[in-house]
């Protein structure tokens, strides 16, 4: 099974992504302990030219990071005929139990690797590198997270059987469980519904402040990251109900399918992008005062900003859509509101 073509390039890709964020963590190791651009040494001149490779090396890393988190759920996904009693990803996933850490631990290094990648880039806009100390610091938070996820995921894939009778989506999400997936999928839907439109409404009403105002980054921040994660809790608790028409099918994973149209990578993708790009609004707000980056810190705030409005705004489109398009209605389906 491991010589499934996307699991080998699941596991090569991960075995290089190692070793550039090893290279680049070692250099960035020697980075914060000898950096110092009022000299005029070899050895400063010598980290001036590596701080070059290791930006563009990191790049492509973690460009592949963020593919990977879709590629893995994609691979799991299309294995999952190979298991007795799996019907999507989620019963992949479940066949032994590494699967869902390893989903957890990806989810997290795309959030930190999409954030590196914006500290990055506004390091790179100014001359004297003012937050090269700051990102790679950072790199050496994540370097250990990566090496953790491509470990457990040789692990994961190593340890798949085919002999192996998992759980169906259905049980794994079934709300009358006392599993973490199945308190999501117990969320009280009309509440959640609620939470959800009024959390985007403030995120765009903020944002659009922010954007126009130069106002109130931080709490467009702060909600961006809100929205994000009750976003994902709502596509559990009510939001795939709505794609399935059936009050009891709470799974996250099968909206993923040519079935349902590929709804959901629309989905995560929007919301992993608008999470990213409004939390590192916030990111950046300790370093607008910086001198060098007075210039292109507020336009790269700015912009951050607006595409956290396209992407949010592209989200819940899509979702009052589904629940308008939909022939359940939540409202007379006795069945759910017994949860």
């Amino acid at each position: 099974m491991v010589l499934n073509p996307a699991i080998i390039a699941l596991l090569a890709g991960s075995f290089l992504l190692s070793l550039m964020v090893l290279y680049s963590g070692y250099w960035g190791f020697s980075i914060l302990r000898r950096w110092d651009l009022r000299s005029g040494s070899d050895v400063q001149l010598g980290l001036e030219k590596r701080t070059y490779l290791i930006s563009t090396i990191l790049n492509y890393a973690f460009g592949f990071q963020l593919i990977s988190l879709f590629l893995f759920i994609y691979t799991a996904d299309a294995l999952h005929h190979l298991f007795a009693g799996a019907m999507c990803a989620a019963g992949t996933l479940n066949v032994n139990k590494y699967g869902y850490p390893l989903l957890v631990l990806k989810i997290i290094n795309f959030l930190l690797a999409g954030l590196w990648l914006i500290l990055n880039y506004a390091d790179t806009r100014a001359h004297d590198y003012p937050l090269i100390k700051k990102k790679y610091a950072l790199l050496l938070l994540i370097a250990p997270l990566i090496f953790s996820e491509g470990l457990l995921q040789i692990v994961y894939f190593i340890g798949l059987r085919a002999d192996v009778i998992t759980s169906c989506c259905g049980s794994l999400f079934d709300a009358g469980r006392s599993t973490i997936s199945s308190d999501l999928a117990a969320l009280p839907p009309f509440p959640l519904m609620t939470a959800l439109y009024l959390s985007l409404s403030l995120t765009v009403g903020s944002g659009v402040l922010f954007a126009y105002k130069g106002r109130g980054g931080a709490l467009f921040s702060l909600l961006s990251g809100s929205s994000f994660f009750i976003g994902i809790a709502s596509i559990i608790s009510f939001i795939s109900v709505y794609i399935y028409e059936l009050p009891t099918h709470h799974c996250p994973f099968c909206i993923l399918q040519q079935e349902y149209d590929y709804v959901g990578y629309f989905l995560y993708l929007s919301l992993f992008g608008g999470g990213i790009s409004g939390m590192g609004v916030g990111m950046l707000a300790p370093f607008r005062l910086v001198p060098s980056l007075a210039k292109f810190l507020p336009v790269i705030r700015k912009g951050l900003a607006m595409a956290s409005l396209f992407f949010y705004g592209a989200f819940i489109l899509v979702v009052t859509y589904i629940i308008l398009s939909s022939s359940l209605s939540l409202a007379n389906s006795s069945v759910l509101l017994t949860y």
